[in-house]
């Protein structure tokens, strides 16, 4: 099931989504809802960000690629960095360089774990029963703040417009660690990877981050990005304005979002 949150004649919906058409949800989808036989179609409805989450969970040099790039040796438990909830956008968004940082702003791919219900010290084995689903996400970065200027991640992280998500949320992706991720660049491959590369696995990261903090449903876990990033080219390369940047996982589909 494809779970898609859109905006009609100024209300939002959730609803599932097939070819070009979508079925609107009546309920809660985390908690009992039902897939009505009103049938809208998807030129008739903007897609947003397909969900809101309570908490952005994101995690640091969680490939053995993106580490190995990024001169840094592989972290022996999960690195953990939170983003602002204020920078979620949806797949038909605009990523908006920040006026105080529009230099070095960088694209990271990721596959992102959508929390379906409450979680706390959940043992690995458990972990799936707490999963709704997974999204395609872009852990928009500037690289100057993150790396330069601040001595922490926050900031660069957290501008507004910084954390993409969509288009939906996929209940049924086979096996998340087996997956080939991708971002385009106007058209052109910056990464390509499989989520095989992860250092952590999705059941290790849920594990983990409730056995930190209370995960409510809703919340999102950013699992990482692969090599490929633009700091770490050379020369580097960063988004500007006008560019279209997308985000491919196999399995769930294609995020895309504009640069002004």
């Amino acid at each position: 099931m494809r779970i898609v949150r859109f905006k009609k004649n100024n209300h939002i919906f959730y609803g599932t989504i097939k070819g070009e058409e979508i079925s609107l949800i009546k309920g809660d989808i985390f908690n009992e809802f039902i897939v009505s036989s009103e049938k809208i179609k998807r030129e008739e409805v903007k897609l947003l960000a397909p969900l809101v989450p309570p908490d952005i969970i994101a995690i640091g040099l969680n490939y053995k690629k993106h580490a190995e790039e990024s001169g840094q040796s592989f972290p022996d438990k999960p690195l953990i960095f939170l983003k602002a909830t204020s920078s979620v956008i949806g797949p038909e968004d605009n990523i908006i360089l920040p006026e105080i940082a529009p230099q070095e702003v960088d694209y990271e791919a990721e596959l992102v774990i959508v929390i379906g219900k409450k979680a706390k010290n959940v043992e690995v084995e458990e972990v799936d029963k707490y999963i709704l689903g997974y999204t395609c996400g872009n852990d928009v970065s500037a690289r100057d703040c993150q790396l330069r200027l601040d001595k922490q991640w926050a900031r660069g992280k957290s501008f507004d417009t910084f954390c993409p998500l969509g288009p939906w949320i996929e209940t049924e992706l086979s096996n998340p660690e087996q997956c080939r991720i991708i971002s385009r660049l106007n058209g052109q491959i910056m990464q390509d990877s499989n989520t095989s590369d992860l250092i952590f696995g999705v059941r290790e990261l849920v594990s983990y981050c409730s056995k930190n903090f209370t995960l409510y449903p809703g919340t999102i876990i950013m699992t990482g990005t692969p090599g490929g990033v633009g700091f770490a080219r050379k020369p580097p390369v960063f988004l500007k304005h006008g560019d279209i940047i997308e985000i491919e996982i196999e399995g769930i589909g294609i995020l895309q979002n504009r640069v002004l």
